[in-house]
């Protein structure tokens, strides 16, 4: 595999720019820190995806602040935030908007459309999987296309834009499961773990005395674009795109790659907008991190964050206690060690 790009093709703007990001992620990490204690690593998989224009599916048991992680992270970011709680009985209009019939001065009565919680730049769609299936697929069109079409007019949403949805993985009575073609729209998943003893002891500390602290903005919606302009530029060496793709194919089943130990765990792989987003996302974090290009080590950081609900596991590997967390980790560290 060879290397044919290099931090040399970057311009002077764009490595200025990538050490201005730098410190503004360290400052928006610094903020967070204020009110929320540990999950350093879930702030990071955040800010990867918000900074290459993703959304992302945190999953984790109640209790774990992701509903606050996201509030306060809006707040730094300066940017418009919606909550929607999502309940069997929410209707697509309720979060798209609809048209309402006014009466105008002249006496005239005309539609007009007033606009739903998704017409912010972070959308929190909290315990997404407790809508039907009718009410998630109004976020399809909006998470795709960053517009919403109402009795055949569309309305072009505000960018940045991102939907941050929350699931919890063990209450599954009254839940409609996201449909493969919805998670597939979201970038990451992100799980949120427990806090270890000493962060735990360091929440009930901070949260049971005073009102927590006022975080500062630190990055507005003009600049998030900006940044996220520049995260495409970030130079990527073509061992880099193999080894995206080749990661990708492996998880296939039914593909010449695939190792057979794989075969019969997998029902379903993932397909071509994986290695889109293993790229973006490596690119991003690389930006983040202040390097000028992306290294293999930015690839296998999101590859989990990436493949693990693209990955459809068989009921053999479920019976196992097969994930297919374990299973991308697997494929990555055979691809890594061949080098």
């Amino acid at each position: 595999m060879s290397t044919t790009q290099t931090p040399d093709q970057l311009h002077a703007d764009d490595v200025a720019a990538i050490d201005e990001l730098r410190q503004a992620y360290q400052q928006l990490c610094a903020e967070l820190g204020k009110v929320i204690v540990g999950q350093h690593g879930v702030i990071e998989q955040l800010a990867i995806c918000l900074f290459a224009g993703g959304h992302a599916l945190l999953m984790g048991v109640p209790g774990l602040a992701k509903t606050l992680l996201v509030r306060r992270l809006a707040e730094t970011m300066d940017l418009n935030f919606s909550r929607v709680q999502f309940t069997p009985d929410l209707m697509p209009m309720d979060i798209t908007g609809t048209d309402i019939l006014q009466e105008s001065g002249a006496g005239r009565r005309e539609f007009e459309f007033v606009k739903g919680p998704i017409f912010a730049n972070i959308v929190l769609a909290d315990e997404i999987n407790r809508a039907p299936s009718k009410t998630q697929a109004a976020m399809l069109e909006a998470m795709q296309e960053y517009r919403v079409t109402m009795v055949g007019r569309p309305y072009t949403l505000e960018e940045p834009f991102f939907v941050l949805a929350t699931q919890n993985p063990i209450e599954q009575e009254g839940t409609y499961p996201l449909p493969e073609a919805q998670l597939d729209r979201f970038m990451f998943m992100i799980e949120v773990d427990y806090p270890d003893l000493q962060e735990e002891i360091a929440i009930a500390r901070a949260t049971t005395g005073g009102r927590l602290a006022e975080l500062d903005h630190i990055i507005d919606g003009q600049r998030v674009q900006a940044f996220q302009e520049l995260v495409r530029r970030v130079p990527v060496p073509d061992h880099i795109y193999e080894f995206a793709a080749h990661l990708v194919r492996r998880t296939r089943p039914t593909d010449q790659e695939t190792p057979e130990w794989t075969k019969p765990l997998i029902n379903w792989g993932a397909g071509p907008r994986a290695v889109q987003y293993l790229i973006l996302g490596a690119k991003s974090r690389a930006a983040l991190l202040g390097s000028y290009m992306v290294r293999l080590e930015d690839v296998v950081a999101v590859a989990e964050p990436v493949l693990m609900h693209r990955v459809i596991t068989s009921f053999g590997a479920e019976s196992e206690g097969i994930d297919s967390r374990q299973i991308v980790r697997r494929l990555v560290d055979e691809l890594v060690k061949e080098g």
